[in-house]
């Protein structure tokens, strides 16, 4: 691992460091916030996944949790979205696909499956690089994101449910499978054969069984992509039918920008920690 740059803030480290990738068969790049309280022992870890074209920074220069984080004394993680590289195969001109849209899924169809592995990435190879070279507690993990980020924090914390001790998300897919801005990125990732889609579907995986405790769910009313891409009714029917306790907050008047994300973090950090701590 080698470090890209630290400043302080709030107390706390708030670090860039890029590594060679195997999962990912490419250099990435990813943000750690290190709180004042480490100073004390280990610290609780919260994953923050982005959404399409986004890359570590765009949450750690808009996204405004440092101060309530080092209050609370959680360690923030920001990986990347996606792979990257002049080897990784992309779509330059499609902002739905390829490099910044990795979607959290391990894709199986050539060109892709080498380097398009983001769901093995966030879930398997990241989290012991990070319990190697900062002071957390690995026992203690929480999950969240914003839109192709949510959609990939509760697909994970789905799969992995004795891991993550709670999981939120900012306006996130929850129906990839159906949504115009992920079904063609899906096609390609995985293939024609929409059965394999399931794995990476919020709503089709409570449908075909996997639970979860509870999730927090923010979303704008405002949100320019509600309607069609987002359509968080669909997650509200599933988790009801399945018996999980949903809290979905449709905040009024705000759209999918990271004003809506900002606004709303710290009550998502106080959420975690109530669970972390």
């Amino acid at each position: 691992m080698k470090v890209v740059s630290t400043s302080k803030s709030h107390g706390g480290i708030q670090g860039v460091y890029s590594h060679a990738s195997e999962v990912l068969a490419c250099d990435m790049t990813f943000a750690v916030f290190v709180p004042p309280q480490v100073k004390n022992g280990p610290c609780p870890i919260l994953w923050y996944l982005s959404g399409l074209t986004c890359t570590h920074a765009n949450v750690m220069d808009k996204g405004e949790y440092r101060r309530m984080a080092s209050e609370l004394g959680l360690v923030v993680v920001c990986p990347d979205t996606s792979p990257r590289g002049s080897d990784v195969p992309d779509e330059k001109d499609n902002w739905q696909f390829g490099c910044g849209a990795g979607f959290y899924l391990d894709a199986t169809q050539e060109p892709y499956a080498k380097n398009y592995g983001m769901y093995s990435y966030i879930a398997e190879e990241l989290p012991p690089l990070v319990a190697a070279n900062f002071p957390v507690d690995i026992s203690r993990q929480a999950i969240f994101g914003h839109s192709m980020g949510g959609h990939g924090a509760l697909t994970i914390a789905l799969k992995n449910p004795e891991r993550y001790r709670s999981c939120s998300a900012f306006a996130p897919i929850v129906q990839p499978s159906t949504a115009g801005w992920s079904r063609p990125a899906f096609e390609k990732y995985l293939g024609a054969d929409e059965k394999s889609w399931r794995a990476y579907d919020a709503t089709l995986l409570i449908e075909d069984g996997k639970r979860y405790p509870e999730f927090l769910v923010d979303q704008g009313t405002a949100d320019g992509f509600l309607q069609d891409g987002l359509r968080p009714w669909l997650l509200e029917e599933a988790c009801k039918k399945a018996g999980i306790d949903l809290t979905l907050r449709m905040q009024e008047g705000y759209d999918h920008s990271y004003n809506f994300i900002s606004t709303f973090m710290d009550d998502h950090l106080k959420w975690h920690a109530a669970r972390l701590t």
